[in-house]
C-alpha cells in the first residue's frame, strides 16, 4: 500500500526543487519568514541554543562540532536566500557518521534533527533510530513492507541507521538487504525535502559499504568522522555522568579511575563513553555492597553519594 507521505519505487516522485519551507507561502507562525540577517534567523529559530547544548552535552569532538556548525551556517544562509526569493535546489543533507561505539553519534544525530526542524527543513524534527533487523525481512516479500513502515515513521524527521554496512551482505546470495537499500535510495533522492538519512558505523566498514554501493555513496553529502576520546576527556565524561546521578569521586577515586581507563584502553572492545558508563555502574555496585555490609552504620548523604577509591580498585583489571 502506497503511503501518501513518500514516494516508493515505481511511483511518480513529487518535485523537490526547494526546501520544505518553500513548498507553501511563508506562514505567519514561521519566526524566520521575514528575516534578512543571520542574527534574525538565529533569534527566530533558536538554532544557536541547540548548538550550545551540543557543546555542553558532549565532551571534545571539536571537528564534529565545527562541521555541524558549518552545516547550520549553510542552512541559515539558505533560509535567507529563500526569504529573498532566491529559490534553488534544496541542499542535500544526508550524512554518514563514522566512528567507534560511544563517541556521541546518536546524540549528534538528535541535535541535527532539532536544527533541521527549527530551520524548516523537516516537518517534525524527530529521530527514528534503526538497525538492519528493523529494515530487512528473513523471507521473500518481508523486506519491502518493513522498510516502508520505518520510512513512514521517520518521514518529516531524521532516520538514523546504525551499523548500516550490515544492510549489504554480498556473501549471501539469498540476503534481502539489497532490496532495503534500493528502497532507501529511491526515497533519499525523491523525498529529501522531508527526510534526512544518517548512516552510522565503524569507519573502515562504512568505507567498504560505500565502495560496494556507489548509489548510496553519491547521495551522502556530509561525512563526519567521530574520533575516540583521550583519557582526560573520558575522565571529564565520567565526572559528568556521576554528577547527573548525584554521585562524585572521593579522595583518590579519580586517580584510580584514570589508572583504570589506561588499563581498559589496552583491552579489546573498548567503547569510549559507553565503556565509561559501564565501569561507573560497576563501581556503584561495589559501593552499594560496601555500604550494605556495614548494616548498623548511620549513612549520610555524603556516604551515599561518594565513590571511593576501593570501589574502583576492586576491578578485575587491577587484579590481573
Amino acid at each position: 500500500m502506497n503511503s501518501p507521505l513518500y514516494a516508493i519505487p515505481g511511483s511518480t516522485p513529487a518535485p523537490s526543487a526547494a526546501p520544505a519551507a518553500a513548498a507553501a507561502p511563508a506562514a505567519a507562525s514561521d519566526p524566520t519568514a521575514g528575516a534578512r540577517s543571520v542574527a534574525e534567523v538565529l533569534a527566530g529559530s533558536q538554532v544557536e541554543a541547540v548548538l550550545q547544548e551540543l557543546d555542553d552535552d558532549l565532551v571534545g569532538l571539536k571537528p564534529v562540532k565545527a562541521r555541524i556548525r558549518d552545516i547550520a551556517a549553510l542552512l541559515v544562509i539558505d533560509k535567507l536566500r529563500l526569504n529573498l526569493g532566491l529559490v534553488s535546489q534544496a541542499p542535500s543533507l544526508h550524512m554518514c557518521f563514522s566512528g567507534n561505539p560511544g563517541t556521541g553519534k546518536t546524540t549528534v544525530a538528535m541535535r541535527m534533527a532539532q536544527i533541521l526542524h527549527r530551520l524548516g527543513y523537516v516537518r517534525k524534527g524527530h529521530l527514528v533510530s534503526v538497525t538492519r533487523d528493523d529494515l530487512v525481512g528473513q523471507y521473500i516479500g518481508h523486506t519491502a513492507p518493513k522498510t516502508k513502515e520505518v520510512l513512514k515513521r521517520a518521514m518529516g524527521g531524521v532516520l538514523f541507521i546504525d551499523e548500516a554496512y550490515y544492510l549489504y551482505r554480498p556473501e549471501n546470495e539469498r540476503d534481502y538487504g539489497q532490496e532495503a537499500i534500493e528502497i532507501l535510495l529511491q526515497v533519499m533522492e525523491n523525498q529529501r525535502d522531508d527526510l534526512v538519512v544518517i548512516l552510522a558505523g565503524y569507519k573502515d566498514r562504512m568505507d567498504t559499504f560505500f565502495q560496494s554501493n556507489p548509489g548510496m555513496s553519491s547521495r551522502i553529502a556530509h561525512h563526519l568522522d567521530f574520533p575516540d576520546y583521550a583519557v582526560p576527556e573520558l575522565q571529564q565524561i565520567a565526572g559528568q555522568m556521576l554528577a547527573q546521578q548525584n554521585y562524585r569521586f572521593g579522595d583518590g577515586a579519580a586517580e584510580a579511575f584514570e589508572r583504570y581507563l589506561q588499563l581498559r584502553l589496552q583491552q579489546p572492545h573498548f567503547a569510549n563513553a559507553r565503556s565509561v558508563r559501564n565501569a561507573l555502574d560497576r563501581a556503584r555496585l561495589r559501593q552499594a555492597s560496601r555500604l550494605f555490609a556495614d548494616r548498623e552504620r548511620q549513612l549520610s548523604a555524603d556516604d551515599l553519594s561518594t565513590i571511593a577509591a576501593p570501589d574502583i580498585l576492586a576491578s578485575r583489571l587491577f587484579q590481573a
